[in-house]
């Protein structure tokens, strides 16, 4: 009697048959940093969607904020809700250029893990406070993904800081997906090593630019008459009809010109629409200075407070290894940049709501009992 093939080799074989000749198959996968013995059932990049769904990185995402600080209402989004966005519309690109879309949900489930509370501003405080304190270096959110799959979340391997151990297309995809609030460009795109990357990176734009102003929409913040003539002529009122128009711009362009990317007009379209949000929603001052001003006291007091206290870090710096040629935690957090980097850590870890929580466990007296 013959024996039967593993399923994981039917799904390879299967892919290899029914890809496209761009896509990156899991049987070519440059593999993981500490080598594994491989799933009867699913290939590397399934196992990878896997790790990073049961992770708790990404619980952590539904109370992260993605624009609005502690809406009033449960339609609002978070980050979480962005990561799910990112990758259905990622999927449905994916499938229609017959790439791999294991690959493409596991990049878009892990691109934001590292993200920190209160969004981009709370990545902006955070970069600002370390750079205050090491010459070199800074925070991203992007990189710090990379650092949460790669080290800070339970080890799979033999060791305790092995992480999630993924696949090098993963974490490449993880590491290159963002360029923040700025215009992506084609030298940008060309840092991903691979076509799931790439449509991750732009997927994220088509998400994040129709449902930050659908929020900003719902919050009354923007009015439906200030959204530039040209979006509404081109792309159409509401962001299903928006997002419909991007995602089959970007097929159609891709299959006629054999390279993923949008046409020259949804491009400059695209280039509008995110101008008009940053000058409206992102960096307006004047709407939302107030708030942004109380979460970079909140962030930057708490994190000054952890630099200067490093005791008050000990319990999370020691779920992990002890850095090579120090004796103990309480050695290594003597040198500056460690206590940082870890500080960084800790606080890009925390919800919204844990930050505040921690604030004012730190530095809000509590009443006495008599």
């Amino acid at each position: 009697m013959q024996k039967k093939k593993p399923i994981r080799i039917v799904v390879e074989e299967l892919e290899e048959k029914n890809l496209s000749s761009i896509a990156t198959l899991s049987s070519k996968s440059r593999g993981r940093i500490y080598k594994e013995k491989k799933c009867n059932i699913r290939t590397d990049f399934q196992r990878d969607r896997d790790r990073i769904i049961h992770s708790k990185s990404l619980r952590r995402l539904k109370e992260k904020t993605q624009v609005f600080f502690f809406p009033l209402g449960d339609h609002y989004r978070t980050r979480l809700t962005h990561v799910l966005e990112v990758s259905q519309i990622a999927r449905v690109i994916g499938r229609a250029l017959k790439l791999n879309e294991d690959l493409i949900e596991a990049i878009s489930l892990g691109h934001d893990l590292g993200h920190p509370p209160f969004g981009h501003i709370g990545e902006e405080i955070l970069n600002k406070k370390y750079k205050e304190y090491v010459s070199s270096g800074g925070f991203k959110h992007n990189e710090q993904s990379l650092r949460v799959v790669d080290f800070l979340e339970e080890g799979y391997g033999s060791k305790k800081n092995t992480g999630l151990n993924l696949t090098w297309e993963v974490r490449d995809g993880i590491l290159n997906h963002s360029k923040g609030l700025k215009e992506i460009k084609n030298s940008d795109l060309n840092k991903i090593s691979t076509y799931e990357g790439i449509v991750v990176a732009l997927s994220d734009r088509i998400a994040y630019l129709n449902h930050d102003l659908d929020d900003a929409i719902r919050g009354g913040v923007i009015k439906t008459h200030e959204i530039p003539k040209e979006i509404i002529k081109n792309l159409g009122k509401d962001s299903g009809k928006r997002i419909d128009i991007m995602v089959k711009d970007l097929i159609n362009n891709s299959l006629k010109r054999g390279k993923i990317e949008f046409s020259e007009d949804i491009e400059n379209l695209i280039d509008i629409f995110l101008l008009f949000l940053k000058e409206k929603l992102y960096y307006n001052k004047k709407l939302r200075g107030q708030e942004i001003r109380r979460i970079e006291m909140v962030m930057s007091n708490l994190f000054d407070f952890y630099v200067e206290n490093p005791e008050s870090i000990l319990s999370f710096v020691k779920k992990y290894e002890l850095p090579i040629s120090y004796k103990s935690w309480e050695d290594a957090l003597t040198f500056l940049q460690i206590r940082v980097r870890y500080v960084c850590d800790y606080i890009s870890g925390m919800s919204d709501e844990f930050l505040l929580l921690n604030f004012n466990e730190t530095f809000i007296p509590k009443p006495w009992q008599i």
